[in-house]
């Protein structure tokens, strides 16, 4: 008898019974998750928030191992999951997992990097606009009894120059929106993307170059050796006064002490990640309480849309990648 005799098979992926592996799951997910795995006949455990020490001392059972963001899967706790053949990020970024550990190791890794593509545009202009407007000094005065009109200046964005530092799949949507509200764009990355900058009418330049040329610079990279710290004090330092920076990617990107040294030159910062979340450093606790900064707590993929696709996605992804070890 198929395993998801008389249920819906969401994710298409056809008979899979015989195939019998252990799940556990170390961060909070959606529901359907758990729901769907276990219809198709996985033994899951669900333990979010669970500890290194519990986590290193229960791993080694286990054959698939399910994170978001907060679980370390350091080298320790990959040697650890003697019988590990998956690990499955729920969501886009890889770098809170040693992959190249993983796959000396012979293990699979499994995310869902389009899921959230559309959320994370759509908050990063959030916060753009946010800045420019000075959203959260007026909330704030608002929300303490105070009918602060015409306290805090505004900007407009359409005619400014946004610099989009990542043209990847958020990149381009973020792009795609500054386009429409008439903003010029200018792009850099690792790799040559001219043509497709091109193809988008935005420009294509050195990151030098972007910083000093673009009155909102927004940050979408993956977090690596080269990125780590990229936004410093000699890269602010090329970066205009009255500026915006948006970072949706990954905290560790921009160098925290650098930031606070600029902020009241610039116009704003918006954040959605910091270097330690939360915040842990005197310095990061300054930042968030700067009144030039509007900070949400790296929510880039909470949306009903996002985690919806986040499921779909890492479910065929995660049951492909199954089928395959298994018959490798």
């Amino acid at each position: 008898m198929q395993l998801w005799s008389g249920m819906h098979d969401p994710i298409g992926m056809g008979d899979l019974s015989g195939i019998k592996m252990n799940v556990l799951i170390t961060d909070n997910v959606n529901d359907r998750v758990i729901k769907s795995l276990k219809e198709y006949g996985f033994e899951v455990e669900y333990k979010p928030g669970i500890s290194k020490d519990e986590l290193l001392g229960i791993i080694g059972k286990y054959d698939i191992m399910i994170v978001r963001s907060r679980t370390k899967v350091t080298a320790e706790v990959i040697d650890a999951g003697k019988k590990l053949k998956i690990i499955a990020r729920a969501g886009v970024g890889l770098d809170n997992i040693d992959v190249n550990h993983a796959m000396n190791r012979g293990i699979a890794i499994v995310n869902s990097p389009r899921s959230a593509t559309y959320s994370a545009a759509e908050l990063t202009i959030g916060l753009m606009i946010g800045v420019a407007r000075r959203i959260n000094l007026y909330n704030a005065d608002i929300r303490n009894g105070k009918w602060s009109k015409g306290a805090y200046e505004g900007m407009e964005l359409r005619g400014k120059t946004m610099g989009i530092v990542g043209f990847g799949r958020i990149g381009k949507a973020v792009a795609e929106v500054g386009k429409a509200m008439g903003m010029k764009i200018n792009v850099t990355d690792v790799i040559d993307v001219e043509e497709e900058a091109s193809a988008m009418g935005a420009q294509f330049m050195d990151i030098r170059d972007l910083l000093a040329s673009s009155d909102v610079i927004t940050i979408h990279v993956s977090l690596t050796k080269d990125t780590y710290h990229m936004i410093n004090g000699n890269t602010l330092r090329l970066i205009k006064d009255n500026s915006i920076i948006v970072n949706t990617s990954r905290g560790e990107v921009i160098d925290s002490k650098a930031l606070l040294d600029h902020l009241d030159r610039l116009w704003g910062v918006g954040l959605d990640v910091l270097e330690h979340e939360p915040p842990r450093d005197e310095w990061e606790q300054k930042i968030t309480t700067h009144p030039k900064v509007l900070m949400t707590p790296h929510i880039g993929a909470e949306t009903r849309e996002a985690q919806d696709r986040i499921v779909d996605e890492l479910l065929g992804n995660l049951l492909e990648t199954v089928k395959r070890v298994v018959t490798k």
